[in-house]
């Protein structure tokens, strides 16, 4: 087997775990079906959303998501991610592969199902305090939990880090889809983000529902073993760029020497090996 081949054949099993069985179709129908769509190509959102730094941005964004105790207690009790973690990260990718690449009109249908699933998701937390998952001030922290994962992965790990206008435009942009989404007042520059993920501080704690969640995520993830290592250096990366604070909440531990020399090497060289298989030609259909 060449090369070449081993390029390909990471790309298809790497692409068919994170967009599903659906996945070419889909991918067809979003990067080819004609029609104005929200971002332009040299847009910040496209240059982050389509780097591979997702995979450590997205594992950061749920363990920081998770720290909301109400957050975490709708996920728990409605998302399935226990049941089917794989369809629930590839409903995700698709939805941020659709508002960010997609004709306009599938944006908008996109955020009208999402919309639609979280009217339904309503219940009681553990401490007694209602939730529902349309609530604007809860979607308001997944937002910018995500913003944040999103961006500091492809700051550190993406191929082309964006300036600071850049960052800044990143944020603007994805303001767009929370809005649409139902978020209020969404941050719009990278400095609003930070004040307002220091707004939420008073809220988050480590729950148990968190961190079975993190159990779940970083210590017996449902994957194959010979995947097991490469993951296993992403989740390390993903919970090195988590705040300190966090580290007790999730009861991780913080290593700051090798988080800062061997993790952030490995997974650097990592995410450019996933870069690279994932970049292989694809054919045509």
């Amino acid at each position: 087997m060449g090369l070449t081949d081993v390029r390909e054949r990471v790309r298809d099993a790497l692409f068919a775990r994170v967009a599903g069985p659906d996945g070419p179709s889909n991918r067809a129908r979003i990067h080819g079906a004609p029609g104005p769509r929200w971002f332009a190509a040299d847009s910040a959102i496209r240059r982050v959303h389509g780097d591979t730094a997702m995979f450590v941005g997205g594992l950061r964004a749920l363990l920081l998501q998770s720290l909301h105790p109400l957050a975490m207690a709708a996920v728990a009790a409605h998302s399935g991610y226990r049941g089917d973690p794989w369809g629930r990260l590839q409903r995700t990718s698709t939805f941020l592969a659709v508002t960010t690449f997609g004709t306009a009109e599938d944006a908008e249908r996109a955020v009208a199902t999402v919309g639609a699933v979280h009217r339904r998701v309503r219940g009681t937390a553990a401490d007694g305090r209602p939730y529902r998952a349309d609530d604007p001030h809860l979607l308001r922290w997944v937002h910018i939990a995500e913003v944040d994962s999103f961006l500091r992965a492809h700051q550190r790990y993406g191929a082309h880090p964006l300036d600071e206008a850049g960052c800044d435009r990143y944020v603007a942009e994805t303001a767009v889809i929370a809005e649409k989404l139902g978020v209020l007042e969404p941050p719009r520059t990278r400095d609003e983000l930070d004040q307002a993920l220091a707004a939420y501080r008073p809220e988050l704690r480590g729950t148990a529902e968190a961190r079975a969640a993190a159990r779940f995520l970083l210590v017996t993830p449902p994957i194959p073993w010979a995947a097991r290592v490469p993951y296993a250096v992403l989740a390390a990366a993903g919970v090195a760029m988590l705040p300190r604070w966090t580290r007790p909440q999730l009861r991780l531990p913080y290593l700051p020497v090798a988080e800062g020399t061997s993790v952030r090497l490995m997974a650097g060289v990592l995410v450019k090996s996933v870069r690279w298989a994932m970049s292989a030609p694809v054919p045509e259909a």
